[in-house]
């Protein structure tokens, strides 16, 4: 009998690699899979990479969830007990520009892998959506059962693989959870979030646009503490099948608070003020009250110290980030 395995598809990327970090430290085995995509600097993500193959139990694939042959091969010669999905063209910006790349990897990409995970009788499968899908409406904090209001492209997208997982659970033994990830930041983080491409910008000496004058809000959740929740929930059972999960700190913090953090560290750069972009909302502020029934007794990290560790970490390795 084949030995049981973990799927974690774009495991390059932030919370991909963070997550399968954390799973090859607790001695799980690993096949990790990624198209190692441009959207931004691709040695930070063969960096990341790097330091996963020093792991025996970790194997990787250069596979896109678009390619059928190449994600089927992956089912049929492996017995997964779990698959996470963290694939996807990310940015919400970068979806007015390119739309199609949107297409591509979050709908047909993830319409391909749920076709296997059905055939392949997969016992669970949690995959990343975005607090995108609550757009601009309020009142806040926003809770898992509130309305929805889709923006974008990428907003969309994300409530269409909600959507899709939970027309599939409806005839299916597969566990799927969904995970609403707010802000997430922290070392090894996305270049193109506000603390890192702040330090780049003043490492490189350009003038950084500050949209909505710096009054905007943000409900930023530090990596670790997110990859503690989605660890602690992939060991938890569950009644229903289909579950939704804000993955958040519930405690947004304004950009310019953000940005006084990282200049109490010694990095100061020139800001330019503009008004609101238009793919940007006003505030994101989840309510982590329905995680917080399952992981009772849960600390997170205050924003003061992810942002000294996040900046401490760019000191060392903001080489492997192209501007």
């Amino acid at each position: 009998m084949k030995k049981k395995k973990i799927l974690i598809t774009g495991v390059a990327g932030f919370i991909g690699f963070s997550l399968c970090k954390k799973l090859l430290d607790n001695n799980y085995d690993i096949i990790g899979i990624d198209n190692l995509n441009s959207y931004y600097s691709i040695s930070l993500k063969k960096e990341r990479l790097k330091i996963l193959k020093k792991y025996k139990k970790f194997k990787f694939y250069k596979i896109d969830l678009i390619s059928n042959k190449k994600l089927e091969k992956l089912f049929r010669n492996n017995h997964f007990k779990l698959v996470f999905n963290f694939a996807a063209q990310a940015g919400v910006r970068y979806s007015f520009e390119n739309p199609e790349s949107y297409c591509d990897t979050n709908i047909y990409g993830f319409n391909n892998l749920l076709s296997l995970i059905k055939k392949y009788k997969i016992p669970k499968f949690f995959f990343a959506s975005s607090s995108s899908v609550y757009g601009d409406l309020g009142p806040y904090p926003k809770s898992e059962n509130d309305r929805l209001n889709t923006l974008n492209i990428y907003s969309l997208s994300k409530l269409q693989n909600e959507l899709i997982a939970k027309t599939y659970s409806k005839d299916s033994k597969t566990l799927f959870i969904g995970l609403r990830f707010f802000t997430i930041y922290g070392e090894w983080g996305r270049p193109d979030m506000l603390i890192l491409k702040y330090l780049s910008h003043i490492k490189y000496k350009k003038i950084f646009e500050l949209f909505n004058y710096g009054n905007h809000y943000r409900d930023f959740t530090y990596i670790n503490d997110a990859i503690e929740i989605v660890f602690k929930l992939s060991r938890v059972r569950f009644k229903n099948n289909f579950e939704i999960f804000n993955v958040c700190s519930s405690n947004p913090i304004k950009i310019t608070k953000i940005i006084k953090e990282i200049e109490k560290m010694g990095f100061k750069g020139k800001i330019k003020e503009k008004p609101l972009h238009k793919a940007d909302v006003f505030k994101t502020y989840g309510s982590n009250k329905k995680l917080m029934k399952i992981l009772k007794g849960f600390n997170f990290t205050n924003y003061k110290d992810g942002v000294k560790k996040t900046v401490s970490w760019y000191k060392k390795c903001s080489k492997l980030i192209n501007f």
